[in-house]
């Protein structure tokens, strides 16, 4: 059966996607294969990653185009010609508008550093989330993966992960330990779950 070919939308390090491709190669993610790393940002250092895979990858930057559906316009056309069927942002900064989303339904997913509905939606990204929730003084925080759709962070929750708040922790602490010992395990195991949801339709 074919994999799923997945793209992989960043922003920065790419932490998350070294989590992906670590799971490709131990067999975690089976069904589907990254076939494309898109980022915002030409610096991040993601796309070093991607190269060092040897998964090609392609920067697309918002600044660049006139206006949003110019923008997603160029998205799409790139996710068409490498026969993309699963999206999977990790850590990308870019909002996708209800243009783009609404052409992939069930096919973009996304990790939050927080368990939804708590500290996410729109302005919680980030180092942010975990400093709302220090500010706050929640005990247990973690991450969720759920299906991206027009409102930021709203979309049907696949996967959660709690991650206990320590005592002394700060939001670089915090953030860490929810990536750590939440966002690399379930990204790859929804990934995952998605992929092979999508092989059983082909």
């Amino acid at each position: 059966m074919l994999k799923t070919k997945i793209a992989v939308f960043v922003s920065g390090g790419g932490t998350n996607l070294q989590a992906l491709l670590d799971a490709e190669k131990s067999g975690i993610l089976q069904s589907g294969e990254i076939s494309l790393v898109l980022s915002s940002n030409h610096k991040a250092y993601a796309l070093t990653r991607a190269a060092e895979n040897g998964v090609p990858s392609v920067v697309v930057e918002r600044k660049k185009f006139s206006s949003q559906e110019e923008y997603e316009a160029q998205v799409k056309k790139i996710m068409e010609e490498h026969g993309i069927e699963l999206i999977v942002l990790a850590g990308f900064m870019s909002i996708l508008s209800e243009g783009f989303t609404s052409a992939y339904p069930k096919r973009i997913i996304n990790i939050h550093p927080s368990l939804i509905p708590s500290f996410c939606g729109k302005g919680y990204y980030g180092l942010k989330v975990h400093e709302a929730a220090l500010d706050y003084g929640v005990k247990v925080t973690g991450a969720t993966v759920h299906f991206v759709n027009e409102i930021p962070d709203g979309g049907e929750i696949l996967m959660q992960k709690a991650v206990e708040v320590k005592e002394g922790d700060t939001a670089e602490i915090l953030q860490r330990r929810v990536m750590e010992e939440a966002e690399w395990i379930l990204l790859p195991k929804a990934a995952e779950q998605v992929a092979k949801s999508l092989q059983k339709g082909q």
